[in-house]
C-alpha cells in the first residue's frame, strides 16, 4: 500500500471514516462551484466515489489519495492521479488533481500535496508526461498547476457540461509515456 508524506500532510489510502470527512466536503457549494457541473455530493455519492477510487488504484496502479493533516489527523481531502475519461480529447492521459475542503484553504497545502503526488506518478510510476485540467475561471487550480511547472496546453469543451476547461501539461524527456 502506497502513503507519501510531506512536511504536513499524509497521503494514503481511503480508510472507512474519511467518508463522514469527505462528505461533508462535498456537501460545500463552495468547493464543489469548479467540479463538473457545481452540484453537491451526498453521502451517498461520496461513498460511491471512494469506492471508485479505491477501485482505480486496483485496477490501474493510480488512485486518488485521502490527504490527512499530519498534526492533526484531520481530513483534508483528497489528492491524486486518476484517468480523465471526461475529457475524451485529451486521452491517453494520467490526470493529477485534489480537492480540499474550504477550511484546508490559503495554507499551501493543496500545492504541497499536488507536488508529492507529481514526484510519485513521475518517479514512482515513470510517466512522462502528467496533466491537469481545471475549469475556466479557476485561477486558484491554475496557480497550483503553474507552480508545479506545468504549463497550459490547450483548452477543450467538456463533452458533458459544456464548459470549457484548461489542461496544462508537463513532460518530462526520458521517462515512460
Amino acid at each position: 500500500m502506497t502513503t507519501l508524506r510531506t512536511p504536513r500532510l499524509t497521503l494514503r489510502r481511503w480508510r472507512e471514516d474519511d467518508l463522514g470527512p469527505m462528505a461533508d466536503i462535498h456537501a460545500d457549494p463552495e468547493v464543489m462551484r469548479w467540479i463538473a457541473d457545481g452540484s453537491v455530493l451526498d453521502r451517498e455519492e461520496t461513498a460511491a466515489a471512494v469506492a471508485r477510487w479505491e477501485r482505480e488504484w486496483e485496477e490501474r496502479g493510480v488512485g486518488l489519495f485521502a490527504v490527512e493533516v499530519r498534526e492533526t489527523g484531520r481530513l483534508a481531502g483528497f489528492a491524486g492521479l486518476s484517468v480523465p475519461e471526461y475529457l475524451p480529447e485529451i486521452l491517453p492521459a494520467v490526470e493529477i488533481g485534489w480537492r480540499l475542503g474550504r477550511a484546508h484553504w490559503g495554507q499551501g497545502l493543496a500545492t504541497e500535496a499536488a507536488r508529492a503526488v507529481l514526484d510519485f506518478a513521475l518517479r514512482d510510476r515513470g510517466l512522462g508526461r502528467v496533466v491537469s485540467v481545471h475549469q475556466v475561471g479557476n485561477d486558484s487550480s491554475a496557480k497550483i498547476m503553474r507552480k508545479l511547472g506545468m504549463r497550459q496546453d490547450r483548452v477543450a469543451t467538456d463533452p458533458v457540461h459544456g464548459v470549457a476547461r484548461c489542461v496544462h501539461v508537463i513532460e518530462v524527456v526520458g521517462s515512460r509515456p
